[in-house]
């Protein structure tokens, strides 16, 4: 199980922060041609234990130039039965790389381009070390 461990010099007011891409699934990969296939999206993305879901900041993912696979209606802090777009996407985190669906939706006025929701952390183990300012995960 790889792990990554992180100290932040504010963890209680940030959060825990990593650094992330977001990229195209290998099935949509393969199906472009050779050297077509567009870079990955760097973000700073918060793990989130209270986001049920991943979520991407709106137009985050434009570059890659997916097509939505769904919508769902988000509540958020600004609005009730948001309707968002869900799309497949290859997530890489600092251990490694999985296959997931996002939800991009509106994270204005944050430090953040993407949340990291329990959907994804089902597969993962989060230690938050408030007193060291430190957190661990590890998948």
């Amino acid at each position: 199980m790889p792990i990554f461990n992180a100290e932040s010099p504010n963890l209680e007011g940030d959060g825990p922060l990593i650094e992330v891409t977001f990229g195209l699934v290998r099935a949509a990969a393969v199906h472009l041609e050779a050297g077509t296939v567009p870079n990955p999206v760097r973000a700073t993305a918060l793990i989130d234990t209270g986001a049920s879901a991943t979520v991407v900041k709106t137009d985050l993912l434009d570059p890659l130039g997916l097509h939505p696979v769904g919508e769902v209606p988000v509540n958020t802090p600004t609005g009730h039965n948001v309707p968002c777009l869900i799309y497949a996407v290859q997530l890489t985190l600092p251990q490694g790389t999985i296959e997931v669906t996002v939800i991009e939706a509106p994270l204005e006025g944050q430090n953040i381009q993407a949340l990291i929701g329990r959907d994804v952390l089902k597969h993962a183990l989060l230690i938050y070390q408030g007193p060291s300012s430190q957190f661990t995960l590890s998948f």
